[in-house]
């Protein structure tokens, strides 16, 4: 885990995936313990950064191609992480994201066929350091996520990348388990294709570890301070 006063969480996946509903019970579950949590996305998340999210998920910078694409994407990130993120950790609080460095490498890398060195380039500006100390991926087949998120969408329209083919929101899954076995330090596969309740449970038991590791930390340098 990086030497910070608080918790990055990521969660990653594919479309329909059930990102933004587990963030908020896990939300939820740290709360009721005590804790300050922030809960945030990507794209978006600060106002610079939501500015970026309408012209990217209305499509209307698809034109340009997928390498202005990244790059607006970053520099979206990079709003994110300087206004909200980066204060948000060193003021001790758990941040949950909803999207984060994960979805660049599969969107704009593997299935925009960017060259990685161009993304991880894109990256390390973007972030400058502030790494997640856990990204949990949610995993589920292609066509069960865009049947979920098309019924979702059936009340709004599809975003860009909801209406793309299945078998690029396929290769996509198998970008991020890759990204999963190469990082497992890191990153957590979790099934989602179960009940929210247990994904729920499963997602705390993995999380559990992580939030008393910084309580302690927490409490040690208060102590230090004091």
């Amino acid at each position: 885990m990086a030497e910070r006063s608080g918790l990055f969480v990521t969660f990653e996946g594919g479309e329909g995936a059930g990102k933004s509903t587990q963030i908020r019970r896990l939300a939820d579950q740290l709360r009721r313990r005590g804790h300050d949590v922030l809960m945030t996305r990507e794209p978006g998340g600060s106002p610079g950064a939501e500015a970026v999210r309408h012209v990217l998920l209305s499509g209307a910078a698809e034109e340009f191609g997928v390498r202005m694409e990244a790059i607006l994407f970053a520099a979206a990130r990079n709003d994110h992480v300087e206004e909200v993120i980066r204060p948000a950790l060193e003021s001790g609080a758990i941040v949950l994201c909803d999207r984060f460095i994960d979805s660049s490498r599969v969107y704009q890398g593997v299935t925009g066929n960017l060259e990685p060195d161009f993304i991880e380039a894109l990256q390390r500006v973007a972030i400058d350091g502030v790494v997640p100390d856990c990204t949990l991926i949610l995993d589920l087949p292609a066509e069960v996520g865009l049947k979920r998120a098309r019924k979702r969408g059936a009340e709004n329209a599809p975003d860009r990348f909801e209406r793309e083919e299945i078998e690029t929101h396929e290769k996509r899954r198998e970008a991020y388990l890759e990204i999963a076995e190469v990082e497992p330090g890191r990153c957590h596969v979790v099934n989602a294709e179960r009940a929210e309740d247990e994904i729920a449970d499963e997602i705390f038991a993995i999380i559990e570890p992580l939030v008393r590791e910084l309580a302690l930390r927490q409490t040690s340098n208060a102590e230090s301070v004091g």
